[in-house]
């Protein structure tokens, strides 16, 4: 539903319309809840009958509920005794095009089929999403940017980082052909749609400080990726920090100009897990890596096929998809070096924005995120 949404400086900006696909995806991943009731039954007339059959009908359910946690409490205490989890919950995305692999052709679910263990899958419209239903424990594993992963790390978010979806380009500075800008120096003073806490947000800050520039000299609208392309062609903003395949989609079909890229800028696809399932499964994270990896290997095998299945899933046209692709790098796997530099120099960015605060230490931090040894062990032994 459309509704307004706040700027960094609190006005509030015109309301702008929701990405309904992405929406009913994200309604998919939550639970539903059925309100206790007793339901009126127009055959019977007297009313002592009706009260005799309301107050059974309230014992039948209390009595069924009480079943059901029962078996509920066996089933979560037997897995417990076999060293599995009930069920292993997996965030899947457009913007990780590893996962939708993985989703559609059942390998996690055929993985962990011998040991009864359900796999449940939620949609992320984003790496802030993906954080929430991390920090909510709502899943296990979730996929995110590098950076904003250090964001939620230095918030308190027991999180890991135990493998590397992609290196991709997939954020950059996007401006309609027309609005004159043509530098990250033109941004001064203009509004610029950007999903706190996501990389684009991230590569937005650090754009703006090698051009001498900070948040305090821009209007930075805090608006979910779909709804960020969206203003940018209403012209409700004037930039937009963009992602795919939000923004290739509107190179095709809108002819909007990527006006700053910067390939250093964009930080890592981060597979992270939550601590307490990583210190209590090890050998399920190593598995559910393996899975990736089997993904992984299929993109790099099938670069077609993997575009289309993108296609598909994210409801786009097969050229943006085959943008989105080319802007990814599958090479690299392991986290190491090269992912530590960058989540440094990111938080250092970070830190000058007052986004982190100034005395937190980011290179422990970043030490504590990046946890090799389950990519290390799993894909040694592929």
């Amino acid at each position: 539903m459309p509704g307004n949404h706040q700027t960094m400086s609190g006005k509030v900006l015109i309301p702008v319309g929701s990405n309904s696909q992405e929406i009913r995806r994200e309604r998919e991943t939550r639970a539903l809840f059925l309100e206790e009731g007793v339901f009126f039954n127009p055959y019977i007339h007297n009313e002592g009958e009706r009260t005799h059959m309301k107050n059974t009908k309230i014992k039948l359910l209390g009595l069924a509920a009480a079943a059901l946690l029962a078996l509920a409490g066996c089933s979560s205490s037997n897995a417990e005794e076999d060293g599995n989890p009930e069920k292993i919950r997996v965030d899947y995305a457009h913007y990780s095009p590893t996962s939708l692999v993985l989703k559609k052709f059942g390998w996690l679910e055929e993985e962990f089929e011998e040991d009864g263990i359900k796999v449940e899958w939620a949609f992320s419209q984003g790496s802030n999403k993906a954080l929430e239903f991390l920090n909510s424990n709502s899943v296990d594993f979730g996929s995110a940017a590098g950076a904003a992963s250090l964001m939620s790390k230095a918030n308190g978010a027991p999180i890991q980082n135990v493998y590397i979806a992609s290196k991709p380009e997939w954020t950059a500075l996007v401006t309609d052909p027309e609005s004159g800008i043509g530098s990250v120096e033109d941004l001064k003073g203009k509004k610029i749609a950007a999903t706190l806490g996501t990389d684009p947000y991230i590569f937005l800050l650090r754009a703006l400080d090698e051009a001498g520039l900070s948040a305090d000299d821009v209007e930075i609208v805090n608006l979910q990726h779909g709804d960020g392309a969206s203003s940018l062609t209403t012209g409700a903003v004037d930039a937009w920090a963009g992602l795919d395949p939000h923004m290739a989609r509107l190179e095709v079909e809108s002819g909007s100009e990527l006006f700053y890229r910067n390939e250093d800028f964009n930080t890592y696809s981060f597979l992270n897990v939550r601590e307490e399932f990583a210190e209590k499964y090890p050998e399920h994270v190593e598995r559910v890596i393996g899975a990736y990896e089997k993904a992984r290997q299929w993109v790099l095998e099938n670069p077609e096929e993997a575009a289309e299945l993108l296609a598909e899933e994210a409801e786009i046209p097969l050229e943006v998809a085959e943008i989105q692709m080319e802007r990814n790098d599958f090479s690299e796997p392991v986290p190491g070096d090269a992912q530590r530099e960058a989540l440094i120099e990111a938080g250092r960015i970070l830190q000058e924005g007052e986004v982190i605060k100034p005395d937190a230490d980011v290179e422990k931090l970043t030490d504590e995120l990046i946890d090799p040894a389950f990519a290390e062990k799993a894909i040694g032994e592929e």
